[in-house]
C-alpha cells in the first residue's frame, strides 16, 4: 500500500478485481462499457457527467479517471469545472431541501 489511504496505483489495476468473481466482473465491465458508449449522449458528455458524479460521491479514483477521460474526449477545464459546480449545486440543494424534514419534525415536537 502506498503512502495514502487511496493509492493511485489501484486505478491501474482495477481490472484485476475480477479475480474474485470473473463472471460477475465480466457482467459489470460489459455493462460499464455499454453505458459509456456513445448513444443519445456523446462520450464527452458522459465523461463530464461521470466527473460530476465522481465529485458528488467523493471517489478519488473516479475523479482521477474521469478528469483524464473528460480531457481525452475533448472537454476543457472550463467545462469540467462547470460540471463540478452543477454537482455541487445539486448536492447543496438536496441538503437544503432535507431541511423541510427538520422543520416538520421540529414543529411536531414543539419548537
Amino acid at each position: 500500500m502506498g503512502e495514502h489511504y487511496y493509492d493511485t496505483e489501484h486505478l491501474k489495476g482495477f481490472a484485476t478485481i475480477a479475480e474474485g468473481s470473473p463472471e460477475l466482473a465480466k457482467k459489470f465491465f460489459d455493462y460499464y462499457g455499454a453505458v459509456f458508449a456513445a448513444g443519445a449522449l456523446t462520450e464527452r458528455e458522459k465523461a463530464l457527467i461521470a466527473l460530476a458524479v465522481a465529485h458528488t460521491v467523493q471517489c478519488p479514483y473516479c475523479i482521477d479517471a474521469y478528469t483524464s477521460e473528460s480531457l481525452q474526449k475533448g472537454a476543457d477545464l472550463e467545462q469540467m469545472t462547470e460540471a463540478i459546480h452543477v454537482a455541487c449545486a445539486i448536492r447543496g440543494g438536496a441538503s437544503l431541501v432535507h431541511g423541510m424534514q427538520m422543520k416538520e419534525h421540529a414543529a411536531k415536537v414543539g419548537m
